[in-house]
């Protein structure tokens, strides 16, 4: 555990709930992705419930049981918030946008009213202001 790591001390980040869990992880999310009309509406993470640094530290158990949640929570998001699609991602060590250095799958869900919609992933990484200094 890490002493500073708001998912493994809860209270470093109060506007954080459990929504969902398993034995191995669970899924959090803010109070401001409750809020309706929210770009963010719905978002949450999926946690492991050990400190693992990023994705690639998980054990076979993890992986499985963040599979098994992912199910669970896609179920959850389609009733209560009735999205049009997802996008679902890790980000590992600083350079790949990671901020909170306990691993977090984000579950994102996207509405076909976003200013954004149909905008993947990808999106950012082919904008011309994306370059590598050669």
């Amino acid at each position: 555990m890490d002493k500073n790591c708001a998912f493994c001390h809860p209270e470093i980040e109060p506007e954080q709930k459990i929504v969902l869990s398993n034995e191995h992880c669970m899924f959090l999310q803010l109070n401001q992705s409750q809020i309706p009309g929210s770009p963010l509406e719905g978002a949450g993470v999926i946690v492991p419930k050990k400190h693992r640094r990023t994705a690639f530290e998980l054990s076979q158990d993890e992986w499985n049981a963040t599979y098994t949640l992912l199910q669970d929570v896609k179920q959850y998001l389609d009733e209560a918030y009735k999205p049009q699609g997802y996008n679902l991602g890790w980000n590992c060590g600083e350079v790949g946008g990671q901020h909170i250095f306990h691993a977090h799958f984000h579950v994102l869900p996207r509405y076909e009213d976003e200013t954004l919609a149909g905008k993947g992933i990808r999106y950012m990484f082919k904008s011309g202001k994306n370059q590598r200094k050669s």
